[in-house]
């Protein structure tokens, strides 16, 4: 346990390292794209560089990238990943001793995390002196807890640059947004409840109308890389979002679009009197992201693969906290063109929708979405008998209804590969009286019809725009789904569930 305690250490600092580059779904997993004249007139001749957490990673592993606009030639033993809006990511290594029909072990998360992000048209009549930026909530987050933070924005943004176009990731790192509360004398009542409303009052602060106007002067006379952002000839972003431009390296009307969101500009840490915690924001779910990630590539050596006769598989999938509904969204057929086009790719495709189907047979999917830790002020918030602790484990969730998709198959076969490496579990059910949330295992479990068990590492805070988990839950998360993918295989033959 010592050793699982000290490798735990080193891989909640690479997952550090990992949050700090990841401020968005985009950066944790696409990368700047230069589309040329050819790629708008339908031929997508599409020039790649500088790549983002995800698939930097991959890459220096060796996997290799595929296009779903093309043919895929697959190899046994092959290394490979595609992306979707570069939001959503697949990854997959397929094992020498594959043939269609074997089976698929995924681990499915998601990107994304509660945010406030930009409106399409995001200036803010003046208000009492100052700039506004106009947002809009992006899944239930806590808004409380993003009033009175240092805040700065990042995201994608289409740049013109010669006669092409480009998919560009900007983080600005500076604080040059707050969302100010108001004083308490001015609402004594605020101590019984801190309610507001998200149009009105979680409005982020950009500048002052006095300084935004002497700023305007002083670049119309200094030639300054402060540019007015128009989209469309619409004024839409000023003052302190003018170092866009600048961060870009382009002229302001250059820029033709964008999708920002606001972020907090406090870097993830480990933190605890002991060094025992991870404090940052978007824990949920870029944590069971980044363990699911580190574990393929882990488990995809040579030897590893040799005898292998399943595809491993990573699916990290954007707009879970909305429902999923997207084209790249849980419920989108994006894992399940996966999975025909790897049977299509490696048989004959006369025979790939049978072996499509008893390879699903024969498949698990791990969805491994953060878990409510027991909270030491609100432990009656937790059913007595499954209060998930720190330090203690992955969590397997339960729920009659199926807001969690977990049965008693999939969850001894978690479990077993666990016990036999004397890997803690630990299991949770909502209270009666409360309300259930729920995960992509549910969305996929019904569209794919794969054997489903849904797993998280046990998190405070969730959706607090600073939430905090155990640094030996994601070495636990890590060292589990590694296991998964080089156990399941020879688990699974065991497990009659016909």
């Amino acid at each position: 346990m010592k050793a699982a305690i000290l490798g735990a250490q080193e891989t909640a600092s690479d997952f550090i390292s990992f949050l700090n580059a990841a401020p968005t779904p985009f950066h944790a997993v696409g990368k700047i794209v230069l589309l040329s004249d050819s790629c708008l007139a339908g031929a997508f001749d599409c020039h790649f560089s500088s790549p983002a957490e995800a698939k930097r990673r991959l890459e220096a592993a060796g996997f290799t990238q595929l296009s779903e606009r093309d043919s895929w030639a697959l190899l046994p033993g092959g290394t490979y990943y595609f992306t979707r809006n570069f939001s959503t990511i697949v990854a997959f290594a397929i094992g020498k001793r594959f043939y269609p029909g074997c089976g698929f072990a995924i681990v499915g998360a998601h990107t994304d995390s509660p945010c406030p992000k930009l409106k399409p048209r995001s200036k803010v009549s003046m208000s009492g002196g100052f700039l506004e930026l106009g947002v809009q909530t992006y899944g239930s987050g806590l808004w409380h807890t993003w009033f009175d933070r240092d805040l700065t924005v990042a995201g994608r943004v289409m740049v013109r640059r010669g006669n092409g176009f480009s998919h560009e990731l900007v983080h600005v790192k500076e604080p040059i947004l707050r969302i100010p509360t108001l004083a308490i004398h001015l609402d004594k009542t605020v101590s019984e409840g801190f309610k507001i409303n998200t149009q009105t009052q979680l409005v982020p602060v950009l500048a002052s109308c006095i300084k935004d106007a002497n700023s305007k002067a002083e670049a119309h006379h200094h030639s300054l890389l402060l540019k007015v952002f128009y989209t469309s000839k619409e004024f839409h972003v000023y003052s302190g979002l003018q170092i866009l431009s600048s961060e870009l390296g382009c002229e302001s009307d250059d820029i033709c679009d964008f999708e920002l969101q606001v972020c907090d500009t406090q870097p993830s840490s480990i933190g605890g009197a002991l060094k025992e915690f991870v404090f940052s924001g978007r824990l949920d779910n870029l944590c069971m992201s980044f363990c699911s990630l580190k574990a393929l590539i882990d488990s995809t050596s040579e030897a590893s693969l040799e005898n292998e006769t399943i595809v491993r598989m990573v699916a990290l999938f954007d707009h879970e906290e909305v429902g999923s509904n997207s084209a790249q969204g849980a419920g989108s057929p994006v894992m399940l063109d996966a999975l025909k086009r790897i049977t299509i790719s490696m048989g004959e495709e006369s025979s790939q929708n049978v072996s499509k189907l008893k390879a699903i047979q024969q498949s698990l999917l791990v969805s491994a979405d953060m878990a409510h830790c027991l909270h030491p002020n609100y432990m009656d918030k937790h059913e007595e008998n499954h209060q998930p602790k720190m330090h203690k484990g992955l969590v397997v969730k339960y729920n009659a209804n199926q807001r969690y998709a977990t049965n008693a198959v999939t969850s001894f076969i978690f479990k077993e590969i666990a016990r036999r490496q004397d890997l803690p579990t630990q299991d949770f059910v909502v209270r009666n009286d409360m309300a259930c949330g729920s995960t992509i295992g549910p969305i996929l479990a019904s569209g794919v019809g794969i054997r489903t068990v849904d797993v998280g590492a046990p998190q405070l805070s969730m959706h607090s725009i600073r939430e905090m988990c155990g640094v030996d839950d994601v070495g636990y998360s890590y060292r589990h789904f590694k296991l998964f993918f080089e156990d399941f295989s020879a688990l699974d033959q065991h497990v009659n569930v016909d």
